[in-house]
């Protein structure tokens, strides 16, 4: 379901004449899908997005949580900070960095290529190591590329999205060839490092590296490594410091109050503000009062109606079988009747309240097929109708039906006289 070849969208568009009429649209569409999400049923975060290659000024996705969501949603337990992994800032650490305590040493690492490996071969905690990764921007050609070395801690992860919005990147990049590393270092990857480098290169360095001292990268040599290694001492101050990394969970939440969270999410709404983005590509203008053109101020809002049912599901199901929220059950209520082809006091039973359900507006279907009850029983839990109700013979000798939640571990006996009363309470609440 999440991954069909049939994908059905809601989509919408907002026109306003300036950006302050642009963000209440954005605002009330963005309040819709809460309440649209809420009513479904969803345990969801709406989360700050990176507008991508939509473009834009802003935008929210809407993040049901779910620990097979392929997305990770970064969050802080302790405020309403949200936002996606692509988006959310990574702070400069609170310390100073530290004074040099070592002197810089040329080591052996032959064969360890990785910064888990050296660390495990200097028995050295990985947050000492730093990470070397090559990028080209392409001048018309890979033959006039322009080369950076990005340093992140041996510990965590590069962030693309956040790369691609420094100057002299934001006009797109490619990791960097074999060919291209070994003719400006001299060398493989795995043993590249910022000391010694050829005139040319752009250094970027993460935040975190850039407080970094005694640290550990490649020699730019095959097999070795350096280490004690500080800024100003061994090589110059990074030219460019800034947040290209993922955050990782325990880092301080950028609105200071308390530490982040990663949890795991399933996106299926979007909404962006996107400004004049695409209205001046397009020339789509307005006459203002003076009759003079103006562009456009645009939004766009969607929502993955046919992937709700697969996020629906992953949040909401047990070991035996989908328990759908009430809002988009396929029914509300199924009526099981025990020997329906048998006994006519169960048939005109179950008709009747088939009957005066249908009529009060109650989404109820019968199981007429004359099953056996386990048989009929597994069926409906597998298919997640949030009530069920069991009519036999031998409880309408007492005016009983059998009345069970999708969530209820047992059933109860309910008087016939009172199912319907029941039932619309049920769907009232």
């Amino acid at each position: 379901l999440m991954r069909g070849r049939e994908f059905t969208m809601k989509d919408a568009y907002s026109f306003d004449r300036d950006v302050e009429a642009a963000k209440l649209s954005y605002q009330r569409m963005f309040d819709a899908y809460v309440r649209i999400f809420e009513r479904i049923g969803l345990t969801f975060r709406p989360v700050e997005a990176d507008n991508g290659s939509i473009g834009g000024i802003r935008s929210h996705e809407f993040q049901v949580i779910a620990e097979t969501g392929e997305d990770a949603i970064v969050y802080c337990p302790d405020s309403d900070y949200a936002a996606n992994i692509e988006l959310a800032e990574s702070l400069s650490p609170d310390t100073a960095r530290a004074a040099s305590g070592q002197p810089m040493l040329r080591v052996p690492t032959p064969g360890r290529a990785t910064c888990e490996d050296v660390a495990a071969l200097l028995d050295l905690p990985l947050q000492r190591t730093v990470k070397s990764l090559v990028l080209a921007t392409d001048a018309g050609s890979p033959d006039q590329s322009s080369l950076w070395l990005v340093l992140v801690r041996g510990d965590h992860s590069l962030n693309e999205v956040k790369l691609g919005k420094l100057p002299g990147l934001d006009a797109g990049f490619r990791f960097a060839s074999g060919v291209e590393i070994a003719r400006a270092f001299g060398c493989e990857p795995g043993y590249l490092g910022p000391v010694g480098l050829a005139p040319g290169l752009k250094v970027v360095a993460d935040r975190s590296v850039s407080a970094m001292s005694d640290f550990v990268c490649g020699a730019n040599a095959a097999d070795f490594h350096l280490t004690g290694v500080n800024w100003g001492r061994d090589l110059p101050e990074p030219e460019l410091v800034a947040d290209v990394r993922n955050v990782v969970a325990g880092d301080p939440s950028p609105d200071g109050k308390g530490l982040l969270a990663i949890q795991r999410g399933i996106e299926v709404g979007h909404v962006f503000l996107l400004g004049t983005h695409y209205s001046k590509a397009m020339n789509a203008t307005f006459l203002d009062e003076a009759g003079a053109p103006q562009l456009l101020q645009m939004g766009c809002y969607g929502i993955g109606v046919t992937r709700i049912l697969g996020a629906a599901i992953e949040q909401s199901h047990d070991e035996r079988g989908i328990v759908w929220p009430a809002a988009i059950a396929p029914f509300f209520v199924v009526i099981c009747p025990i020997g329906y082809d048998r006994s006519d006091a169960v048939r005109t039973a179950s008709d009747r309240l088939h009957e005066e359900l249908l009529a009060d507006g109650v989404d109820v279907l019968l199981d007429d097929r004359g099953g056996r009850p386990g048989a009929m029983f597994a069926d409906w839990e597998l298919i997640g109708t949030p009530h069920r109700v069991v009519v036999s013979d031998r409880g309408l000798k007492n005016g009983q039906v059998e009345y069970q939640g999708r969530r209820d571990a047992q059933a109860s006996a309910l008087p016939l006289s009172d199912i319907a009363g029941h039932l619309k309470a049920k769907l009232r609440a």
